[in-house]
């Protein structure tokens, strides 16, 4: 089987139960803050399906995978279907839905950070060791993890940047209008002309963490 076909499908493997568990992390969060609206909708669940988005879950990984099969480096990128949850029904109405927001990259940062750590501890490997596929694993899930939690920060509606933003600071009322009327918009420009921005920070964490260069393994 061609090697870029097998590093592509472990890559969307990992990038599915990663959004995944970020969205669950949301909803349990929610739950837990006393909004049942994504248990209700059947949203607290590991599989797969419910969350899936067309646009962030299929085509967009689809186009950034294109590079893999001519043997070049490429960013796999993703999203999930975001978690319904009703913010009156928060326990903490100021600081809930930023409680809720945070939970997603919480989740994705705190599984960096185990196979970071994982990744650290078992490099370099020796020549032929069985690890090796262990270690492709390792990094997929760390870099994409980081990947998510950072890019999820970024200020723009429906990601959870924006929540934050919102308990944080007092945003005009139009303002804020016209960011979640025009967040879909916002984001894709920000995906195609501004995602280099964080590219730096996605590496700076990744070398932090495992103390390797990412682009050891691409």
């Amino acid at each position: 089987m061609d090697g870029g076909f097998i590093i592509f499908a472990i890559y969307i493997i990992i990038l599915l139960f990663s959004v995944v568990l970020h969205e669950v992390s949301h909803g349990a969060v929610a739950n837990y803050l006393g909004d049942p609206t994504a248990r209700m909708m059947g949203r607290l669940t590991l599989n797969p399906l419910p969350h899936l988005d067309m646009f962030g879950s299929v085509i967009l990984p689809l186009l950034l995978a294109i590079p893999i099969f001519f043997g070049m480096p490429a960013i796999i990128f993703g999203w999930a279907k975001p978690v319904p949850y009703n913010p009156n029904n928060l326990r903490y109405k100021k600081w809930g839905p930023a409680l809720v927001g945070g939970a997603g990259p919480a989740t994705n940062i705190f599984l960096a950070l185990v196979f970071g750590l994982a990744l650290r501890f078992i490099m370099p490997l020796p020549a032929g060791s069985p690890l090796t596929g262990a270690v492709i694993v390792f990094f997929a899930i760390t870099y994409i993890n980081l990947l998510l939690a950072i890019f999820n920060m970024v200020p723009i509606p429906p990601l959870d940047g924006s929540k934050l933003m919102f308990s944080m600071f007092n945003v005009p009322y139009k303002t804020r209008m016209f960011l979640e009327q025009n967040g879909f918009l916002l984001l894709l420009l920000f995906i195609f002309f501004g995602f280099k921005i964080i590219l730096p920070l996605i590496e700076g964490a990744f070398v932090l963490i495992t103390g390797i260069n990412s682009g050891t393994f691409m």
